[in-house]
């Protein structure tokens, strides 16, 4: 396994396998696998000067997952991976599907022999903890729809014309009013840092503290329609954006992303205890 250090310069990025044609191994291969510090991304938000307790966890969906067992007989099954968010790295996605793919051809005694095998190479790849479970297609079929709980606030009569970033939008977005809220949206949406390929999201803020103002929430969120930068990277910077400018007591950010390449992210971050709800949402 491989790791990738950016040395804080966004052009260096290039190195990583994101978005240029590679050869696919069908046969076991954890060299495959990349690391990304999570440090940088965290640095250029400069979270140091935040003093938050920070708790959260990047929860991976593998629907592409497939082996085979001692006979030679292909096998699937879905996979998910839950990385914890203190992990000293995070996983480039495309070595991880590169790396999923290399178990296509390779024999394992079980299920379980797989999941131990993936849980080891994740866990030296991030430097932390990765936990994997297996599931087989009986255990996830007839399944229900879920939905994040929580007031959607996407159904405003307001006029949008700019899609950049812009954290400014809260800017004085709360009043004297302590309120405890969990709103929702389904309109966020960011794109692949490397490949500028769409990330489709539903995004869910509770918090308890000054009552942010929906439309400015709202207006802030679009802003990231443009934006480029990774899925767990767009939620911390969100969480931290809230934390700074709308200064509420509890906050916890949980965002639910659409597959691409068989895989879906979604991630969450909190400065209290929070549970996240893992249903499949419609758009998963």
């Amino acid at each position: 396994m491989k790791f990738i250090d950016m040395d804080n310069n966004i052009n260096s990025i290039n190195t990583f396998l994101l978005g240029k044609r590679t050869q696919y191994h069908a046969t076991y291969n954890p060299t495959l696998l990349h690391s990304i510090p999570r440090k940088l991304h965290r640095d250029m938000l400069n979270i140091s000067v935040c003093n938050a307790p920070l708790y959260g966890e990047d929860i991976w969906t593998l629907y592409e997952l497939s082996w085979l067992n001692k006979n030679g007989l292909p096998q699937v099954a879905i996979g998910e991976v839950v990385f914890n968010s203190n992990n000293i790295n995070l996983i480039e996605s495309k070595s991880l599907k590169l790396y999923l793919n290399s178990l296509n051809q390779t024999k394992f005694t079980d299920s379980n022999q797989v999941r131990q095998t993936i849980e080891l190479d994740l866990n030296k790849c991030v430097i932390g903890v990765a936990r994997v479970k297996i599931s087989s297609l009986e255990d996830i079929e007839g399944q229900s729809i879920g939905s994040l709980d929580g007031i959607c606030i996407d159904k405003q009569d307001i006029v949008i014309d700019k899609y950049t970033l812009n954290a400014d939008y809260l800017l004085n977005s709360t009043d004297q009013r302590i309120s405890e809220e969990k709103l929702t949206s389904n309109l966020l949406k960011s794109n692949c840092l490397i490949t500028q390929q769409p990330d489709w999201g539903t995004i869910q803020i509770s918090y308890r503290g000054p009552q942010i103002n929906h439309e400015a929430l709202l207006r802030y969120l679009i802003s990231y329609r443009q934006h480029n930068e990774f899925h767990e990277h767009c939620v911390e910077r969100i969480f931290y954006d809230l934390l700074n400018y709308c200064k509420p007591e509890i906050l916890s950010v949980y965002a639910r992303y659409t597959r691409r390449g068989g895989l879906d992210i979604n991630s969450w971050r909190s400065n209290t205890d929070f549970v996240p709800d893992d249903s499949r949402l419609a758009r998963q």
